[in-house]
């Protein structure tokens, strides 16, 4: 039993300490970047949906430096496109964003107007699926020890004329 949970307590962790193995980047916009959705003909909600983002994984925002930014902001200011009160400011054309907590992050363009017509990412970081392993218990057959027929002696293994 405590061998079977010290597995367990190994699995957990190394599952813990495994996630940045499994870490995704992501293009946000793919191959369009951040990008006003008319020119680059992303939708930027569609563009996440499917996707299953966690902790670990990195978010990529490529674009025109001149043109655009990116701003970390509050749900409100998410549904308002007010950019005014970021939570960060990122301005490098291509900023690296490592998903480091559970939970929702709101991405607008602080460019004005740009929010209002479909520059802005709402993703969702999830847990990774815990794996707990079933154990598995395998009857080991054990010998009857009522047996009745008495044991050959070295002498019945003679044949008699």
């Amino acid at each position: 039993m405590a061998l079977a949970v010290r597995n367990l307590v190994a699995l957990l962790m190394m599952t813990t300490l495994c996630q940045v193995c499994f870490a995704v980047v992501y293009n946000v916009g793919d191959s369009a970047g951040w990008t006003l959705p008319i020119y680059g003909k992303v939708d930027y909600e569609k563009w996440a949906s499917p996707k299953k983002f966690h902790v670990g994984d990195v978010l990529v925002f490529k674009y025109k430096r001149l043109f655009h930014n990116v701003k970390r902001v509050t749900k409100q200011h998410f549904k308002t496109c007010n950019a005014k009160f970021p939570i960060a400011t990122y301005t490098s054309g291509s900023d690296h964003i490592t998903l480091k907590t559970l939970g929702d992050l709101y991405f607008v363009s602080g460019f004005p107007g740009h929010c209002h017509i479909g520059q802005k990412l709402h993703i969702k970081i999830i847990p990774f699926p815990v794996i707990i392993p079933i154990p598995v218990i395998i009857p080991i057959p054990v010998p009857q020890s009522n047996n009745t027929s008495p044991a050959p002696s070295p002498a019945s293994d003679v044949l008699s004329p």
